[in-house]
């Protein structure tokens, strides 16, 4: 069976990457840690935990999104509605939501969802955020619960996969057709593409005077 770690991270999209930087990092606490980049095209990672990143693109021609009320149903073709961030403490909601309100952007009210208390907001790209903080006493990854009225059928079978629903694998890919092809982060790997390698800016400064 597969083990996952986590979301390794949600690729979003921005037109204003400086802007995205200055909200994602400056406001909100989140490290840098790669940048690709070439004309026409950017793609950036913020650390967001041990294990997960939120990835922007940068297109020259992406517009902010219209602000849409998370949760709030919709209709036609539709694939994302928000991303939700966890905090370590219930005291980081109020520090986040304290920062967005200085920024002059507007940040819900607290709400308890039973689970979790969260927040709301939106980034400059309109992107609908959320920020939980887990409620001590009830841990859904050791205890699940399904509270829905009317589940589906598959939900009633329980929390765990169930064998036997998918045709199995017949023809495993094998190990000389393992393959691993180049991608556009190859130049991660190269030093002297690393605009932060090297003396600081404060010891530039300090040797250029």
């Amino acid at each position: 069976m597969v083990r996952y770690k986590g979301v390794n991270h949600l690729a979003l999209a921005t037109g204003d990457m400086q802007a995205t930087i200055r909200f994602w990092r400056d406001l909100l606490g989140l490290r840098l840690v790669v940048g690709l980049g070439k004309p026409g095209y950017r793609h950036y990672f913020f650390e967001l935990g041990p294990h997960d990143f939120i990835a922007f693109f940068e297109w020259p021609q992406v517009g902010a999104i219209e602000e849409k009320d998370h949760g709030v149903p919709v209709q036609g073709p539709f694939v994302f509605d928000h991303v939700s961030l966890g905090v370590e403490r219930r005291q980081d909601l109020w520090e986040i939501k304290d920062r967005l309100e200085a920024a002059g952007f507007w940040a819900s009210e607290a709400i308890d969802h039973g689970f979790i208390h969260s927040i709301y907001s939106f980034d400059p790209n309109g992107i609908a955020i959320e920020f939980s903080w887990d409620v001590p006493e009830l841990d859904l990854r050791r205890q699940p619960v399904m509270a829905d009225h009317h589940p589906v059928a598959a939900a009633l079978e329980g929390p765990e996969p169930q064998p036997g629903r998918w045709p199995p694998v017949s023809r495993p890919t094998a190990q000389e057709d393992r393959a691993v092809y180049p991608g556009e982060g190859g130049v991660v790997r190269d030093p002297s593409r690393n605009h932060w390698a090297g003396p600081s800016q404060a010891e530039k400064a300090e040797g250029d005077s």
